[in-house]
């Protein structure tokens, strides 16, 4: 069937949401609500952090997926790509009814459309960028509305900022090629790797992709791009050749003009940098040189929308930008400190590629160097651990303690007797003196309640499920104090 669309004006149209739950699809409830729609959703029983969300919004959640979850006949129905109605009764019976129906990629596309909006794009750096921008929107007092991928610190849990309706900035997801739906303004491109092995082929695909995205950009349209990375390096210059009338910013210690970054070392757990642009120093408040990459993205594309709305850059704006910068305490699962307790220092980090790995453990090190760093890390999908096992094996150098579980499969894929888990605790163990495996997450709870120590500090990594581990660690030692 044709699919729906999204009205610039959505005041008082009932819009049904299945797959409510998904840290998307609630941030897109909340900015729905806030231009005053009805928001009803759908999803599993399981709680998740999101709960708490829909319920101080009002939205009424239906548990589980079924067609009298449509009773209310809705205008609109929007559903998380994750869900086809060959597979979802619930969104079947929609299409059976006619119902308007559109992804979630589908209506951000919508709502960019009417908007003047700038997209944050990057296998890696992306939604720590969109949550500084975050930040920064509200702190100069843009007339925007930002959307995360994830809850940003000090934001009430919310996933969103809701400013003013003037600009709209969102984080741009290329699985499937989600991002090109969104009718970006300005782009800011943080990294370019080959990741998503079960959708693209190649790396040449997903460069492909990128460059697309890139493409949709209106003439004159600008570029922020982090010239430090190899693959946003071959995308820029493929664009550049077809696209000489777009405005091309590059930042990183690679860049010329003004966001050209010196890095100057860590001081009381902030990294101190510069850029060639400004005089003074910035301070970020996240470990690893990656996060000055993604501080600085996301000032040029703040700047570049001070000087829209109030004509230039003053004092006081590269103030307020600092300030953000220092006090940004980052967003759920991007090097999120979950507390300290018997001298233990909890972290959990959602990097589930080989590439943030290394980054994250490099910067974790970099930040206390003092601490000896135990790693749990569980594998996401299949096709990427496959793809990338060698890679992976090599990617805890920086940890001093890792232990290994099954790989967390994703929905869309079934195992096929094809690389596991135990794959990987083999050669992770040629490349590091201590490795341990253990299936399930919950198998290593009485190995790390004896390992760990004072002075340590322990971070859980993955997209997997194993961020309870932290947790349940982290209340077992807190009980024993």
């Amino acid at each position: 069937m044709k699919r729906g669309t999204l009205p610039k004006d959505v005041s008082g149209i009932k819009i049904h949401m299945i797959g409510i739950k998904g840290t998307g699809m609630s941030a897109l409830a909340e900015l729905l609500c806030a231009r005053g729609a009805r928001v009803s959703g759908s999803d599993v029983a399981d709680v998740f952090y999101t709960d708490r969300i829909l319920a101080r919004l009002g939205v009424p959640v239906r548990t589980p997926f079924s067609c009298q979850n449509l009773a209310d006949a809705p205008d609109v129905v929007i559903h998380s790509a994750a869900y086809v109605p060959e597979e979802n009764d619930e969104l079947a019976e929609a299409y059976r009814r006619g119902i308007p129906t559109l992804t979630y990629p589908e209506a951000l596309g919508d709502i960019s459309c009417a908007r003047f909006s700038c997209g944050i794009a990057g296998v890696h750096g992306k939604t720590t960028t969109t949550a500084m921008i975050a930040q920064m929107v509200k702190e100069l007092r843009l007339d925007a509305s930002v959307l995360v991928g994830s809850a940003v610190s000090g934001n009430n849990d919310s996933c969103v900022v809701l400013n003013g309706d003037t600009f709209f900035i969102a984080e741009t997801c290329e699985y499937r090629r989600h991002f090109l739906h969104f009718h970006p303004q300005k782009i800011v491109l943080t990294s370019v790797e080959h990741d998503h092995q079960d959708y693209y082929s190649s790396y040449e695909d997903i460069l492909a992709a990128y460059f697309h995205y890139i493409d949709r950009l209106p003439q004159f349209g600008e570029l922020f791009y982090c010239v430090d990375d190899q693959g946003v390096r071959e995308v820029v210059q493929l664009a550049f050749f077809s696209r000489p009338d777009l405005v091309y910013v590059p930042y990183g210690e690679r860049a010329w003009g003004d966001y050209g970054v010196s890095i100057h070392g860590v001081q009381d757990r902030k990294i101190s940098f510069s850029l060639r642009g400004f005089a003074g120093e910035f301070y970020v408040a996240l470990p690893g040189e990656h996060s000055v990459l993604n501080a600085t993205g996301a000032l040029a594309l703040a700047l570049s929308l001070v000087k829209k709305q109030y004509g230039e850059v003053t004092v006081e704006h590269l103030t307020a930008l600092r300030k953000v910068l220092a006090l940004f305490q980052g967003c759920r699962r991007r090097s999120e400190v979950l507390g300290e307790v018997r001298g233990i220092l909890f972290m959990d980090d959602y990097g589930h590629h080989p590439t943030a790995i290394k980054k994250t453990l490099r910067g974790l090190k970099t930040f206390f160097p003092e601490r000896r760093i135990v790693v749990d890390f569980m594998s996401h999908t299949y096709s990427r651990t496959a793809a990338l096992l060698t890679e992976f094996a090599e990617s805890f150098q920086d940890a001093d303690v890792v232990i290994l579980h099954e790989i967390y499969a994703s929905a869309r894929e079934v195992y096929q007797g094809e690389v596991n888990g135990e794959h990987l605790f083999e050669l992770t163990k040629r490349k590091h003196r201590r490795v341990y495996y253990y299936e399930a997450v919950m198998q290593a709870v009485p190995f790390l309640q004896a390992e760990l120590k004072e002075g340590d500090l322990f971070v859980t990594l993955g997209a997997g499920d194993n961020c309870k581990l932290g947790e349940v660690l982290f209340n077992y030692f807190k009980e024993e104090v």
